[in-house]
């Protein structure tokens, strides 16, 4: 699936990320590699959020911790606000570490277990000699309250005293703490139980406000990436197939792995049957051998002999709306799930 090229990029704005032609592999043994990332292109307006979505394993933690500089990625370039992060090293690298802040998918694990959560908090500012010590708890109680958790209920509270929404607050106080101006959400919210993950989402979006944040948001729940986003790309076996506005994605997706993805979601209706056209069929294939030319075509059920000749390269299929693919869908699946109970953030891109 998925393809290559960088026609998605938007040359005429001032993306505060772009990233170009990202690869990051890994050695699995015996002279074989595992094909992580592969020739992956995006960018990010100033206060825009990217929803990025994909089945797991298809690269999309991957891909963030490569923007980051977490993972050092083998070839392509990471641009933030104008400086090309892949080409940094040491205290370079670290002096731009308080702008990227990143929230994990695991929130009780992300946090240690040894410390008490107002020192996790306010170890940032401590780390980076920010302001004087009055001046940092007069800021974390600031922060505690924006996340709304009880700043001296938690003075002497460890992580395992908490829920894993409150852990997941705690996070996000931790990595709002040094004002960023990219927050990268690592599948924020798929841990938690649903009626929580509405509170969350809701909680991201007024801090995305509040803040002018920049976001990157990843998960593989459709309905929540379409209701925080006002752009999405879709992932598949380390390549992007789809770029589009939220809605327009939503509403007439053009890739075969998109519609799989949308049909793939429940429908709470019980005499609801779903079609099974764009059922995947098959396993997904191993990242360490990749299908040649679309990595989707092993799976996908307009695949033709093209597919495995030639890789697609991502083209325009409408305004804002890109995909890699030689037989694009033209009536497309139109997802009717909504967003978690409880969510009361607007449609994206409206």
């Amino acid at each position: 699936m998925a393809g290559s090229g960088t026609a998605h990029l938007r040359d005429s704005d001032d993306p505060l990320l772009r990233v170009e032609n990202l690869v990051v592999e890994f050695p699995a043994g015996s002279g074989r590699r595992v094909h992580a990332v592969s020739d992956v292109s995006f960018d990010v307006l100033r206060g825009e959020t990217l929803g990025l979505v994909g089945e797991s394993g298809c690269g999309k933690s991957t891909t963030a911790r490569a923007v980051i500089q977490m993972i050092k990625p083998n070839a392509g370039r990471v641009v933030f606000d104008g400086t090309e992060l892949t080409g940094l090293r040491g205290k370079e690298l670290r002096q731009l570490r308080p702008e990227l802040q990143m929230i994990f998918q695991d929130p009780i694990s992300s946090l240690n277990p040894r410390r008490r959560v107002v020192d996790i908090v306010a170890e940032p500012l401590t780390i980076w000699k920010r302001d004087t010590p009055s001046e940092r708890s007069d800021r974390v109680r600031e922060i505690f309250d924006v996340v709304g958790l009880d700043y001296d209920a938690a003075r002497d509270r460890y992580p395992h005293q908490y829920s894993g929404g409150q852990c997941q607050r705690i996070s996000i106080a931790r990595s709002l703490v040094l004002e960023p101006k990219l927050l990268i959400c690592d599948e924020p919210v798929s841990a938690l139980d649903v009626s929580v993950q509405a509170q969350i989402l809701n909680l991201l979006e007024d801090l995305k406000e509040r803040y002018g944040l920049t976001m990157i948001f990843i998960a593989h729940d459709l309905a929540v990436v379409k209701n925080i986003s006002d752009r999405v790309a879709v992932m598949y076996l380390g390549k992007v197939c789809e770029v589009a506005r939220a809605d327009d994605l939503y509403s007439r997706a053009a890739h075969p792995y998109t519609n799989t993805l949308l049909a793939s979601i429940p429908e709470p209706d019980p005499d609801f049957r779903p079609s099974t056209t764009y059922k995947a069929r098959g396993e997904f294939p191993s990242p360490v051998s990749p299908p040649s030319g679309c990595r989707f075509r092993t799976r996908c059920p307009r695949a033709e002999a093209l597919c495995a000749e030639e890789e697609p390269v991502i083209r325009a299929n409408g305004p804002d709306h890109y995909v890699a693919c030689h037989f694009p869908v033209e009536a497309p699946v139109t997802m009717t799930a909504g967003a978690p109970a409880g969510w009361s953030g607007p449609a994206a891109g409206g």
